[in-house]
C-alpha cells in the first residue's frame, strides 16, 4: 500500500512518520486490497491542547474511506482515526463477501 502524508503548515519529524507507516501497515495486513491512503496532519491555531488534526483516506477498488481525528498529539489523533478505520473496513469486507455470497446465491438458484 503507497501511503502519502502531508503535514500542513509545519514539518512532521521522521519518528512520527514511521509511527504513521507502523499503524497504517496494520490496516493493510486485516484487508489487502487498499490501493492507497492520504494522511494529512494538521495544526489547529486555537487556545485549546487539543490542536492536532489527523485526517486520513484510505482508497479501496471501487469505494473510499475516511477517518478525522482531533487530539493533544498526533500520534493519539493517528492511533484513534486507523481504529476507525479498522472498523470501516470490516463493515467494507462483511459487505463485499455479502453481495459476494449473495449473487453466488442467486446462480445457483438460476441454474436448478
Amino acid at each position: 500500500m503507497k501511503i502519502t502524508v502531508q503535514s500542513i503548515h509545519f514539518t512532521a519529524d521522521k519518528k512520527l512518520l514511521a509511527f504513521i507507516q507502523k499503524k497504517a501497515d496494520k490496516l493493510d495486513q486485516i484487508f489487502d486490497q487498499i490501493i492507497s491512503a492520504e494522511v494529512y496532519l494538521k495544526l489547529e491555531k486555537t487556545e485549546d491542547e487539543q490542536n492536532k488534526i489527523t485526517e486520513i483516506k484510505l482508497m479501496l477498488p471501487g469505494n473510499q474511506l475516511f477517518a478525522k481525528e482531533q487530539c493533544k498529539s498526533f500520534e493519539e489523533a493517528t492511533d484513534l482515526a486507523i481504529e476507525s478505520l479498522r472498523r470501516q473496513v470490516d463493515k467494507h469486507k462483511a459487505k463485499s463477501r455479502g453481495v459476494v455470497g449473495q449473487k453466488t446465491e442467486e446462480l445457483l438458484i438460476e441454474e436448478e
